[in-house]
């Protein structure tokens, strides 16, 4: 039997261990024993170039068997006269224990082609399984076995000395030519095993490490007019971070003076699709990140346009930090304050989406009809600062202004330069954003992410921010309002695979057990233990901000809360509640107008998630919107149904 079994048993070894070499770095001996086998020449190279494995016939077995066989070896040593006195010179020698064992491999395999399967074997007990061999060699093979893989190479000298007689020994186990199928089958399961074992294990420390970045995560959305330099503000701001590179810039530039839009290539980093880079429009919100020593933030680069401003209310409730960019060039700031100018819809957005602090850019303090003057700085300042205290941003607290040029990149990373700008020493945007006080976030809650957007990618994978508490990796959730058990497969937050995610990061989940057409955007990822409130019907107090004629119960609009956007109608009105004193009306208004409270009953057209905006702010917040106009904003009281 051995003689036929014995080419077919020493290839399937061979493409065993081919296999087995990247991940268990011992089998490398017996790679290299079943090369030397074919080729005499190649192993001494082979450790010259990386010392830690050696090859050699016996080194196939150097891992664990080499020590084994020293008692056993003088027996076997008659065998073949050749081998022993190769083996004495080679213990001699201690530096270069290579040509010994390459020379000690010629004689050995000269001979004949039998070793090679054998040595093998031999070497497989080093996985530990231990083998039937002949009694001399088992025990004292099974002891080494625990100890041979830390000290691979630090007895290479001792291992190249016995390697010789190794082969010997091998001839001796080959009599017993029954080891050979059954141990290669314990071999494979062994391997299998290991091989598992081996790349979980090196995948899991990576990860842990990567996952523990224990950098604070803020979402910082850019607002502001149509041309005010959001774009571009964020693409310096990662050119200036080093999270695009030079090249890519370069490209931009180049691709943009095609175009004749020069001034337009920082933004490119951020509006990715043609049609954006075509108008010079942003569309959809951008995303990207960048990381100081002690934050990792995520800027969410939101639309300008007012066509577009439901994908704004998206971008604005992912976020924490507001970050409203206005024009200093003459005319710009006007056109986008006045009424119907997005400057004033994104601050109020903005803060109905539970902004905690606004920082205000005067960007374009570069340009010829500003040339970083104070009185211009200072006349948009003053312009906007009493719509946005009107707001309830406090100035004292959490409102900022500051100057930039974000074609330039002044006042962004560094403070502006004095000769250019002497009036204004405060601290640049990013040391300042660094800065903020840290945002107290739920992470001991259940886990909640409204899903912002989704798309296929060998499963579905839905991206959103989480809310509150965390998710780790095989974690089962819940999307609701379907109901649907989902497993969570993979993690990413902002393109980096990491174990688990915690509140405040901007992250993908990659999700088993639904399709991605089953998915839409305002749907809400939760823990399954503890589901997030479902309804149709809910109780709410709203601020009429402007509309025209008066609304009354049977008006409709659509609303917008977290990511989600649905159709309402206004069911019935309760009573109104005074602005300054908080009193509610006894009777029942039959209209409210604009700047009025009222607590009114509203019906959606299906089903959506939400919480009472008290013991949750983040699901119980909405805008209403009609005919493109933000008319009303108002907090959830109750579910009724």
């Amino acid at each position: 039997m051995s003689a036929q079994e014995n080419p077919d048993i020493s290839t399937k070894f061979s493409t065993l261990n081919v296999n087995a070499v990247e991940f268990v770095p011992s089998f490398s001996y017996s790679v290299a024993a079943a090369t030397a086998v074919e080729t005499p020449p190649p192993p001494a190279p082979a450790v010259v170039g990386g010392g830690t494995t050696d090859p050699g016939p016996g080194a196939s077995g150097s891992g664990s068997a080499t020590p084994a066989t020293t008692p056993d070896s003088t027996g076997s040593g008659g065998s073949t006269n050749a081998l022993p006195s190769v083996g004495a010179p080679a213990a001699t020698p201690a530096p270069a224990p290579a040509p010994a064992s390459a020379s000690a491999t010629t004689p050995a395999s000269a001979p004949a082609p039998g070793p090679a399967p054998v040595s093998v074997t031999v070497n497989s007990s080093n996985s530990a399984s231990p083998v039937p061999a002949s009694p001399a060699t088992t025990p004292s093979k099974s002891a080494p076995s625990a100890e041979a893989p830390p000290v691979e190479n630090t007895n290479s000298v001792d291992k190249t000395a016995n390697n010789e007689t190794d082969a010997a020994d091998s001839w001796d186990v080959e009599d017993d030519a029954a080891i050979t199928p059954e141990d290669e089958e314990a071999d494979d399961a062994e391997f299998a095993e290991g091989e598992a074992t081996a790349k979980a294990s090196k995948k899991k420390v990576v990860k842990v490490e990567e996952n523990r970045s224990k950098r604070e995560h803020v979402n910082v959305v850019f607002i502001g007019h149509v041309d005010a330099g959001k774009s571009t503000i964020g693409g310096q701001i990662m050119s200036l971070t080093g999270m695009v590179d030079k090249r890519t810039l370069e490209k931009y530039e180049r691709e943009a003076r095609e175009k004749s839009r020069e001034s337009w290539y920082l933004s490119w980093a951020l509006d990715t699709n043609q049609e954006e880079r075509d108008k010079g429009k942003t569309v959809e919100v951008g995303r990207a990140f960048f990381e100081t020593d002690r934050k990792h933030f995520t800027i969410l680069d939101a639309p300008g346009h007012k066509s577009f401003v439901p994908n704004m209310i998206g971008g604005a409730a992912q976020a924490d930090l507001a970050v409203l960019v206005i024009s200093a060039r003459k005319g710009e700031f006007e056109t986008g304050f006045d009424r119907g100018g997005q400057t004033r819809e994104h601050a109020m957005l903005a803060k109905t989406a539970g902004v905690k602090h606004l920082v205000v850019l005067v960007n374009k303090m570069d340009d010829p009809t500003v040339n970083w003057d104070q009185g211009r700085y200072n006349e948009c300042k003053d312009k906007i600062l009493p719509y946005l205290k009107k707001l309830g941003f406090n100035p004292a607290k959490d409102l900022t202004f500051m100057p930039c040029s974000g074609l330039s990149g002044y006042g962004l990373k560094d403070q502006v330069p004095e000769e250019l700008c002497p009036w204004y020493r405060g601290p640049a945007f990013i040391p300042f954003i660094d800065e903020l006080p840290s945002l107290n976030r739920k992470s001991d809650g259940p886990f909640i992410m409204p899903i912002v957007d989704k798309y296929k990618d060998m499963g579905t994978v839905v991206m959103g921010k989480v809310e509150s508490g965390t998710a780790r990796k095989g974690q089962n959730l819940l999307v609701m309002p379907n109901r649907t058990q989902v497993a969570v497969d993979q993690l990413f937050s902002d393109d980096y695979e990491v174990t688990s995610v915690g509140p405040g990061e901007n992250v993908k989940i990659k999700l088993k057990g639904i399709e991605e057409e089953d998915v839409s955007p305002g749907f809400v990822l939760c823990d399954a233990a503890t589901p997030i409130k479902t309804g149709k019907i809910f109780d709410a107090q709203v601020v009429i901000l402007e509309h025209k004629s008066i609304i009354c119960a049977g008006y409709s609009a659509v609303m917008h809360i977290h990511c989600a956007a649905e159709e309402v109608t206004v069911k019935a009105l309760i009573c109104l509640v005074d602005k300054k004193s908080g009193d509610k009306s006894k009777t029942r208004p039959r209209f409210v107008k604009q700047d009025q409270v009222a607590i009114m009953r509203i019906e959606c057209s299906g089903m959506i998630c939400l919480e009472q905006f008290k013991l949750f702010p983040q699901m119980g917040r909405f805008t209403l919107r009609d005919e493109n106009k933000t008319i009303a904003i108002g907090k959830v009281l109750k579910v009724v149904e």
